[in-house]
């Protein structure tokens, strides 16, 4: 017997212990889906909200009783179909907040990043105002490409929360407040990195500035939602067969691992989750419970 791999999947099945489930989204908000009209039920009708353990490969994902999460293939509909974002073909799933309607609430989006073992030796070094100058500078050159290919421009205002780095858990946190053209409140885009042995989970929150507050409090329990499956974790890593990233805490934060065309796709993705609440007709908004936000 491969007494390492049977070890391997012990470990694994203790990850997997939460059972899974899922249900619809009329199941979920009864009330909401009423008010809906039938084009747009026809497409929530393809999505399964779902808790418990998840299987996303090289990470496992437990999702408690507070949260939902969504597949890659219902996070596709989220994000292009109902929030009107570009195609996007590496996401992996997102979670919601269970309390309110998801496609109106904040939501996390999932992706994994192959880019090799990153090195947090320069965690420490980092001069994060520098860094954030430069950043700004990088987003006003993409604004280019976005008036080219009919997106909003995006300003880069400042940290919403300042970078920092648990070298004990391998986890990055920071978050940017942006402005959209045309938009009259500001974008928050709360990142969360895992580093893993071979990659980087990305764990973006996608919400308003007006949100921080509620998102800051759900973050602890985001964290403890992923898990690198045994022999994926950051500890893992081995310097003889293993790829060393490019990049280091630095260029995750800057967005570095991304292209050009990758950065201005995934900016365009913070905020525009507004575009369902304005196919619906106007005798409907009157009554809506989308209508908390502005």
């Amino acid at each position: 017997m491969n007494f390492k791999h049977f070890f391997s999947s012990v470990l694994l099945a203790g990850l997997l212990s939460s059972p899974a489930f899922a249900v619809s989204v009329e199941d979920a908000y009864p009330e909401v889906y009423a008010e809906i009209p039938q084009e747009w039920r026809d497409v929530l009708d393809t999505i399964e909200l779902r808790q418990g353990a998840q299987d996303l490969s090289l990470v496992v994902l437990d999702v408690p009783e507070g949260f939902y999460f969504i597949d890659a293939e219902d996070a596709d509909t989220v994000l292009h179909t109902i929030w009107g974002n570009p195609p996007a073909d590496n996401v992996m799933g997102m979670i919601f907040p269970k309390d309110e309607f998801f496609a109106e609430n904040w939501g996390v989006e999932i992706i994994y990043e192959d880019i090799g073992h990153v090195s947090d030796k320069d965690a420490s070094e980092i001069d994060y105002g520098t860094l954030l100058r430069d950043m700004q500078r990088d987003t006003r050159d993409e604004n280019k490409w976005r008036r080219e290919n009919g997106y909003p421009t995006v300003d880069l205002v400042g940290w919403a929360e300042p970078p920092h780095y648990e070298a004990n858990e391998n986890k990055l946190y920071w978050a940017k407040e942006l402005a959209f053209e045309g938009d009259d409140y500001n974008a928050l885009n709360y990142n969360i990195r895992l580093l893993g042995r071979e990659g980087v989970l990305v764990l973006n929150f996608i919400a308003s500035m007006d949100e921080l507050p509620e998102i800051k409090a759900a973050v602890p329990a985001v964290l403890e939602m992923p898990s690198f499956t045994p022999g994926n974790q950051y500890a893992d890593f081995n310097p003889s067969t293993d790829t060393l990233a490019a990049v280091g805490i630095g260029g995750l934060i800057a967005g570095k691992t991304l292209t050009k065309t990758g950065f201005a796709a995934a900016a365009i993705l913070l905020l525009k989750k507004f575009w369902f609440v304005l196919f619906l007709p106007l005798i409907a908004l009157k009554n809506f419970v989308f209508g908390r936000r502005t």
